[in-house]
């Protein structure tokens, strides 16, 4: 079983306006209101695409229990736990002639709360994969990806972490299956400026060195490069296509790559797999369906 894990979930309120004038009245050409979080882009990609999946996490208030039911009604699958206080966040997307976004810090986590979530995750057993993405809220330790990984050790469970900053560096030790920067958080991760797929590899490597099984790195219109386990290098340019919606391109190509590795446990195809997904939905409005996500993968061939 796939085990997504979204600590802070969030309603997605996207809205259109022909031209965001600061500090003047703007009015919108449409609305969308999503469930959203790095963990759940990545369920719902999976579950687009016919792989079973979990979503865990934390909802509270009326605001979770949207995102509750939008995600299920949805067809996705869900074990969240709910809060006692506060309300899951709303992050606000504005769609103009750039994106615009603000993200809400999100409801205080207890410690019984968590705990309950750690119970969970104490159930999984050999075969399955956990993927840990995004920021974790203030009221949670900067350690507790690292904290997670270090209790599944030696448990047989796969994780994949598409993380930044010091929640990715912390859990190079416990060997993640995968993880996922893009070429502007690996560039800061070592003080450097990553513009082309060349530039990016000795730097995924140090990654791997450190640690991680596999480093994917996302380039946005520049393509993508992959490390494995094998030191084996695969890159692609960007699919061609026009892009409609950055927000979870690379929540679906994380969830692409582990679609393609279930199915035949081959690289270059979850790499494949990987690209046709996170560009689908950036070619999309929503979040890629599987029919979209075919008609990429189709329309080119790795380098």
């Amino acid at each position: 079983m796939i085990y997504t894990v979204t600590f802070n979930p969030a309603l997605d309120y996207a809205i259109g306006v022909e031209r965001l004038e600061p500090g003047m009245t703007n009015r919108s050409t449409f609305e969308q209101l999503l469930p959203g979080g790095k963990g759940l882009n990545v369920s719902t990609i999976l579950k687009n695409l016919g792989i079973e999946n979990t979503a865990l996490g934390f909802i509270a208030g009326f605001t979770g229990a949207e995102i509750k039911r939008a995600f299920e009604a949805d067809g996705g699958k869900s074990d969240f736990i709910e809060l006692k206080d506060g309300i899951s966040r709303i992050n606000v997307k504005i769609k103009s002639a750039e994106e615009t976004e603000i993200n809400a810090i999100g409801p205080v986590i207890d410690h019984d709360s968590l705990n309950k979530l750690i119970e969970r995750l104490d159930t999984l057993k050999v075969g399955d994969i956990l993927v840990l993405a995004g920021s974790i809220p203030q009221s949670l330790p900067d350690s507790l990806y690292s904290d997670i990984m270090a209790r599944l050790q030696n448990r047989g469970v796969m994780t994949v972490v598409d993380a930044t900053k010091d929640l990715l560096l912390n859990v190079l030790h416990y060997r993640p299956f995968l993880i996922k920067p893009n070429n502007h958080e690996l560039g800061e991760i070592f003080g450097v400026t990553l513009n082309t797929r060349e530039d990016v590899i000795p730097y995924a490597k140090k990654l791997r060195a450190e640690g991680a099984e596999n480093v994917l790195v996302s380039m946005a219109g520049e393509g993508a490069v992959l490390v494995t386990e094998h030191d084996e290098v695969l890159m692609s340019r960007a699919p061609e296509g026009k892009v409609k919606n950055s927000v979870g391109a690379g929540d679906s190509m994380v969830a692409g790559f582990i679609a393609g590795w279930c199915e035949k446990h081959n690289y270059a195809h979850a790499f494949k797999m990987g690209l046709a997904a996170g560009s689908a939905s950036a070619f999309s409005e929503l979040l890629a369906t599987r029919q979209e996500i075919e008609k990429v993968y189709n329309s080119f061939e790795l380098l």
